[in-house]
């Protein structure tokens, strides 16, 4: 019998593929608990919509991560944060630092966790910071430290 996986299943496939499984699997275990449904000529017409759907969906999210992205290719944010001697901060500039700063820069939220930072900065000085706006969308930024004035 040909079912439609409305959730992951281990071993047999991801929500949303078809798969051939048998007669009393189907029946009696995966359509009962919601895992599948039979595939009709219905339910395949409306699996293609949603899979268009989803890929035009992707397709204007990565669109919308490489214009971001191009506005950052030449923007530059500058920190402030208190140091004491030989450059080395009180505290630390982390990754949600450096987010609200960009996000401030851009106008447009930028999660931290899209931040990728080694480690905090913990001196004065220039940083290369990689922000991962998307899958395959990589911009590199510069981060600059300066002393905040008294």
């Amino acid at each position: 019998m040909r079912v439609i996986l409305t959730a992951d299943l281990k071993g047999k496939g991801k929500k949303g593929d078809m798969i051939n499984v048998a007669d009393g699997y189907a029946r009696n275990y995966l359509i009962p608990r919601g895992l599948a449904v039979e595939a009709t000529e219905g339910k395949l017409r409306d699996l293609r919509e949603i899979k268009q759907a989803e890929a035009k969906r992707k397709e204007r999210e990565k669109e919308e991560a490489e214009q971001l992205a191009e506005r950052l290719s030449t923007a530059g944010i500058v920190l402030k944060a208190r140091a004491g001697e030989k450059g080395r901060l009180f505290g630390s500039i982390t990754n949600k630092d450096i987010a609200e700063a960009l996000s401030s820069l851009v106008g447009e939220e930028i999660d931290k966790k899209k931040i990728e930072l080694e480690e905090p900065i913990r001196a004065l000085g220039e940083y290369r910071v990689n922000v991962r706006l998307y899958a395959g969308v990589l911009q590199t930024i510069k981060v600059t430290v300066v002393p905040e004035e008294d």
